[in-house]
């Protein structure tokens, strides 16, 4: 049964060890990093949220608020290890994150930054209700800005 639970002294190097296919390593930071990013937004309601499989540790995600307008929630680096792809347990920890958001209710929507050429990633989201927003970051051109509302 896949469930969220919080990064701990006793998870963090299970997390630390998730990797993705070497054709994915270029969409995501290691996961190390989503730990880091996890401390970094602290003031921002960062939260590394560990996705598992009963007590397997199977893949990784942050959520954060934005700080600036408008204000919403940002998922970063959610990422399903490679022996785990495809077998929906990435809809599913999706689901649990959105609801997650839903019952906190400090925003309406949830923004996630997505790689155009991530076409499985892509397809998750649009199949969890996210939508391309239109908004392009001169930055990162390669990107997809989608938008989940939260409350339709």
């Amino acid at each position: 049964m896949v469930r969220l639970a919080e990064i701990t002294e006793e998870n963090w190097l299970d997390v630390a060890s998730l990797s993705v296919h070497e054709e994915q390593k270029s969409f995501l930071a290691p996961p190390i990093g989503t730990i880091a990013r996890g401390y970094v937004y602290r003031n921002c309601n960062g939260k590394v949220r560990v996705i598992q499989n009963d007590e397997e540790v199977i893949g990784v995600a942050l959520t954060r608020e934005f700080t600036d307008e408008p204000l919403g929630y940002d998922l970063q680096q959610f990422m399903i290890d490679k022996r785990y792809q495809g077998k929906g347990y990435g809809a599913e920890a999706l689901r649990l994150i959105l609801e997650e958001l839903r019952k906190e209710a400090h925003f309406d929507h949830v923004e996630v930054c997505v790689k155009k050429e991530d076409k499985a990633a892509v397809r998750l989201y649009e199949k969890m209700g996210f939508t391309d927003s239109g908004y392009v970051d001169d930055s990162m051109p390669d990107c997809l800005n989608m938008i989940c509302r939260l409350f339709a």
